[in-house]
């Protein structure tokens, strides 16, 4: 059975007008749509970097208790959650698995794993 949504968990986590921080989402997998129609957008027409914050807030369908995940959500993410969004969206669309430096807590050695969904 092909899996198309992927539980995670943001290393930040969104912190709304609340101060409530949102941390646990959820990401499907992309259609051709997906990556089709926020080409047509003028906001990637005129920067095409906006393209990655449109099509995340297409696929991210749960981000904590938020009652939508909008650009404006994904515009306000850290930039270490949307690294993490972006690694984990070529891996479910790729079939790759991502890589992260990580840092033992206790000794600081530094070494890299591999960056997989919840429950992956």
């Amino acid at each position: 059975m092909l899996q198309t949504e992927f539980d995670f968990i943001l290393p930040k986590g969104y912190v709304d007008e609340h101060g409530d921080v949102h941390r646990e989402g959820t990401m499907r997998l992309a259609t051709a749509m997906d990556e089709i129609a926020p080409l047509r957008d003028l906001r990637v027409k005129s920067n095409e970097a906006y393209l990655t914050v449109i099509l995340l807030a297409r696929v991210i369908t749960r981000l904590g208790t938020l009652p939508q995940v909008t650009t404006g959500v994904v515009e306000n993410l850290f930039s270490a959650d949307l690294a993490y969004l972006q690694d984990l969206y070529r891996s479910i669309n790729t079939g790759g698995v991502p890589t992260v430096e990580a840092v033992c807590p206790n000794c600081q050695h530094r070494f890299q794993t591999e960056m997989l969904p919840v429950g992956g």
